[in-house]
This record gives C-alpha cells, sequence and structure tokens, in this order.
C-alpha cells in the first residue's frame, strides 16, 4: 500500500473586518483542525465558528469532512461569523484541560491509540525543519545524549501564588540540571511564546547558571496540531523535528520530560510522564521527583546504548543490567 500523499492548503479566514491566513493545513486535515487552527488567529473558540461558505455536498461541512474532499481553490477565502468569550484568556486557551495536572492521558490504553493519516503528521513536521528556526544558545557536544524538558508543572509550578521565583521552582532543580548536564545536553520545550519561556528560564535563574548550560529552546511555534479519536483535536511537540535538524539526536539517545503525556503522543517511547508540581507551598519541602530522575538519568545514559530499548513508564523500577546479574546471583 502507498503512502497517503497530503497536500498542503492555505485559507484566508475573513472575520470582524479583517484577513487572517490559515497556512498550516493539508487536504488530509479535517474542518474541526481548521477550527482550531482558526481559534488560534483569532481566539474564537471552535463552538463559536460558523463558516458560511464552506460547503459540502450542498450543506456546512460538518467537523469530520476533509478539506481535500471539498476542492476548495488556493487562497480560498473562508467568511466566517464567531463571538469572543467575555473571558479573553480563557477563549485563548488551548485545550480546555490545560491548567489541569492530573488525569491527562494517564490511561495506558489511550497511548495505544492510532493517529490517523500518520502521513499528514509527517508532513506538518517536514514543514516546521523546513521553517522554524531554532536559536542556538550553545553547541551540541559530540556524544551526549538530548534531554527536553517541559517547564510547566514539570520545573516549577506557574500558577500559585509566590513572592519569588525561588518558592515556585520544582526542589532539586539546579542539582537536577547540573547532574544532566554532564551526560546530556539540555533543551526546553514550551507550549507558550518564546517570549514567555525566556522570561521563565530568568525567573528561575536557568539561562545564567555557571554549572551547566541550554542547547536550545523550543515554543509553541514548533508545535503541531494532530486529532486524537480520543482527546479530538490537540497540539504536541513531535521529537521529529529537532531530529530533522540535528542529526546527532535521535529515538536512540533522546529523552523528553513532561507533565502531560499528549505532548509526546507522536514520540511515545520517548517521553517520560513527570509527576506534576503544582501547590508549591504545599508540596515544595517533600517533592523529590527531580532526585529520583537524575538516578534514572544517570543509570541509562551509562548502561542503555539504545532508549528505544527502554519502558519510561517503569523508569522507577528500572535497574542496569549489570545491577539485574549482580542481583540473580
Amino acid at each position: 500500500m502507498e503512502p497517503q500523499v497530503s497536500n498542503e492548503i492555505k485559507i484566508i479566514v475573513k472575520w470582524s473586518g479583517k484577513e487572517f491566513p490559515i497556512e498550516d493545513l493539508t487536504d488530509q486535515d479535517t474542518v474541526a483542525v481548521l477550527k482550531h487552527e482558526i481559534c488560534k488567529k483569532t481566539q474564537v473558540k471552535p463552538p463559536r465558528q460558523k463558516l458560511l461558505n464552506l460547503k459540502y455536498k450542498g450543506k456546512f461541512a460538518t467537523d469530520e469532512v476533509r478539506l481535500g474532499m471539498m476542492e476548495l481553490k488556493p487562497n480560498f477565502k473562508l467568511m466566517m461569523v464567531g463571538s469572543l468569550e467575555a473571558d479573553i484568556e480563557e477563549a485563548a486557551s488551548k485545550p480546555d484541560d490545560v491548567g489541569t495536572v492530573i488525569n491527562d492521558l494517564d490511561n495506558d490504553d489511550d497511548d495505544k491509540v492510532p493517529l490517523e493519516n500518520k502521513e499528514i503528521y509527517l508532513a506538518k513536521i517536514n514543514k516546521r525543519v523546513r521553517e522554524y528556526k531554532i536559536n542556538e544558545l550553545n553547541p551540541p557536544r559530540e556524544g551526549k545524549r538530548l534531554l527536553v524538558l517541559d517547564i510547566d508543572y514539570t520545573l516549577f509550578d506557574h500558577r500559585s501564588a509566590a513572592e519569588n521565583g525561588s518558592e515556585l521552582m520544582r526542589p532539586y532543580l539546579h542539582e537536577f540540571l547540573t547532574s544532566a548536564y554532564q551526560d546530556y545536553d539540555i533543551a526546553i520545550w514550551s507550549a507558550t511564546s518564546m517570549k514567555w519561556i525566556v522570561e521563565k528560564m530568568k525567573l528561575l535563574g536557568v539561562s545564567s547558571h555557571p554549572d551547566y548550560k541550554l542547547v536550545f529552546m523550543l515554543d509553541s511555534e514548533a508545535m503541531i496540531t494532530v486529532h486524537c479519536p480520543i482527546r479530538g483535536v490537540i497540539e504536541v511537540k513531535p521529537l521529529g523535528v529537532i531530529w530533522g535538524k540535528y542529526e546527532q539526536y535521535s529515538s536512540k539517545n533522546t529523552i523528553m520530560f513532561d507533565d502531560l503525556r499528549r505532548n509526546f503522543l507522536m514520540n511515545p517511547k520517548s517521553g517520560l510522564r513527570i509527576k506534576p508540581f503544582a501547590e508549591a507551598h504545599l508540596n515544595r519541602g517533600k517533592d523529590k521527583e527531580l532526585l529520583k530522575l537524575s538516578k534514572y538519568l544517570k543509570d541509562i545514559a551509562a548502561h542503555c546504548p539504545d532508549f528505544n530499548e527502554l519502558n519510561h513508564k517503569k523508569w522507577e523500577s528500572y535497574k542496569p543490567k549489570k545491577r539485574r546479574e549482580a542481583t540473580d546471583e
């Protein structure tokens, strides 16, 4: 069976007297994905969008209809009617559960859900590889593995009240990064704008720490939109964007920490769901997640030449092969 070929589509949305180009689409994407992309540009939520001239078989196109089925002309101008929510911040949020820290694809069965039309997602990744510019902070080091870290609820609690950043920082953060830096190049990837990533790294003292350095940082623009049968339209962090730009990194030597499992849905074997760090005022005295993960990173760097062989869901019970053999004797 030959792989499905997808073609890029550009749609111009006319709304509220302005035009919004929607370019990150293919003919295999659905109307639901189109609405998600429109929301990113206009902040009008999908349920509020009425797409006046998007028709399929003489009727308004429903969410499951693929864009290629409608034979849209290049730079098709789509007329939209829709109202913003009273709370702009709520309207601009990504998935509705973005603020939650529990129950995000926690069910193991969810990880086994195959993504539809994977070729269209590979096409989106290739587009990111071509067009997304990574601002390299420090050159990659020869022979090092790659550790990709989320920020919110992974490195610090970004919602609790505090007088300074150190009160929200996850315990042992600098010790963790110092240890990891010995074996890994360290990258940051957050589902927000680069402006806020830079500010958060300054706030935590990460960008200026003398004992480790970041190789680069990626923001929400490097993410892609996918349609998951269970979760609907979501945005994910495909590691293929990094692997396409840096030959020395691959699934063999890359690991990603994130409190949301959906973020590494395109690379489930490379992702480790870290326990979310929230309510810092209650938990900063007892959270030791980074200490335990430091040991895991050290062990797999020393004893596992191919990370594809690992099951990160069982990281807490991981034993290097040599240690297992000594235990069995």
